[in-house]
């Protein structure tokens, strides 16, 4: 599908992330309840999804619900889990229709058990396919993250299955819930907020980062391709010189 800017298909990210933010603030500069902001947003979520799959991104991973989210009142976190079983159940066709595989990052265990049943199984039809891997981060949280991965290994340690020495970025990273997937090369945060929230940290380490102030039910195929073109005008250095990474 052609879009308005030309995208340089050698320079695409390989995987991008995205902080869905700005839905209740949606809702309530219109009047409405925080939950039709959500659900404004879902709406976003499967056009963003479609572009993605369409341009050409690997990966996708979608911020959708936070450790954190679950401390909002009741009726809002019952309604967000009400939303996600709906995503879930009605586009698992559409996913093995496009060859996307779903995957989740965060504590499944903390879902209520029908939506992490509807999940598991929505992972489970969708393992065979080699197309853009959506992934949803739910009851999601970067630090916990981390010290998990941080105990496990010290428990292997203690266990005398591992050294302290053996103990190297790439073996800890693999210890991650995003283990087995590029670090993400571009963070996408709408909603104007200028934090990562908790989201992603250790691999987010060299991310570009994009901010925008439009919240994420207005977010559109043209903002999510402007988002991509800044990244590709970006020079990644990695800690080197311009002139190095140019070569000179």
């Amino acid at each position: 599908m052609s879009t308005s800017l030309e995208l340089d298909e050698k320079k695409l990210p390989q995987h991008i992330a995205i902080i869905m933010d700005g839905n209740g603030r949606w809702a309530q500069s219109r009047g409405l309840m925080r939950l039709m902001g959500h659900k404004a947003g879902v709406k976003t979520v499967q056009l963003i999804v479609k572009a993605a799959r369409e341009i050409g991104i690997p990966v996708l991973t979608l911020y959708a619900f936070s450790s954190e989210n679950w401390k909002r009142p009741a009726t809002e976190v019952s309604g967000l889990m009400t939303l996600l079983k709906n995503y879930l159940e009605s586009e698992l066709i559409s996913m093995l229709d496009n060859n996307i595989r779903l995957r989740c990052i965060g504590r499944k265990e903390n879902l209520p058990g029908e939506i992490r049943e509807t999940l598991e199984t929505s992972i489970a039809r969708t393992a065979a396919s080699t197309g853009l891997v959506l992934n949803l981060a739910l009851s999601y949280g970067s630090r916990d993250e981390i010290v998990g991965a941080a105990r496990e290994m010290a428990e292997l340690c203690l266990a005398g299955k591992l050294r302290p020495e053996e103990i190297t970025e790439q073996s800890f990273a693999g210890r991650l819930y995003t283990a087995g997937l590029p670090d993400p090369d571009l963070i996408i945060r709408t909603g104007g907020e200028f934090r990562l929230s908790n989201f992603l940290l250790w691999q987010a380490s060299y991310a570009e980062i994009f901010i925008t102030e439009t919240h994420w039910p207005d977010f559109t195929r043209k903002d999510f391709v402007a988002a991509i073109a800044t990244f590709q005008k970006r020079q990644r250095r990695f800690g080197k010189t311009g002139d190095q990474v140019n070569g000179n």
